[in-house]
């Protein structure tokens, strides 16, 4: 299928097919006689993972040091993201994920709480 048709199928733009490739997210598809971009069912899945990841908070560079792995996701069902990595990877990145999170979190607490205790408001 070709780039819109991809995008469509991945709920995505082509513009962002365009980007994850650049990013290094997706690898290069295959091109057409015509020089036109040709994606398959695995690329649509990949896309699909890609936008979920960052749906859940991980950036794309989270994403790009990890694309070697990506693929993994598309399995049915995909590996559990608290199995061991060989490298402890993919455990770094979520751990680090969800503490820059939690960091967040409790700044827009406390900021939450001061501007209610100096407008009175709950």
């Amino acid at each position: 299928m070709r780039i819109g048709e991809a995008a469509q199928a991945a709920g995505t733009t082509p513009r962002a097919l365009r980007f994850y490739e650049q990013r290094g997210l997706i690898p290069p598809p295959v091109r057409s006689l015509a020089g036109q971009r040709v994606y398959g069912p695995a690329d649509v899945a990949r896309v699909r993972v890609i936008r979920d990841l960052l749906g859940l908070g991980l950036t794309v560079d989270d994403l790009r040091r990890r694309a070697h792995r990506l693929h993994q996701l598309t399995m049915n069902p995909p590996p559990r993201c608290d199995a061991a990595a060989p490298d402890g990877a993919r455990s770094a990145v979520v751990s680090n994920r969800l503490a820059t999170l939690d960091a967040e979190i409790a700044r827009l607490t406390e900021l939450r709480e001061r501007l209610a205790r100096q407008t009175g408001g709950g």
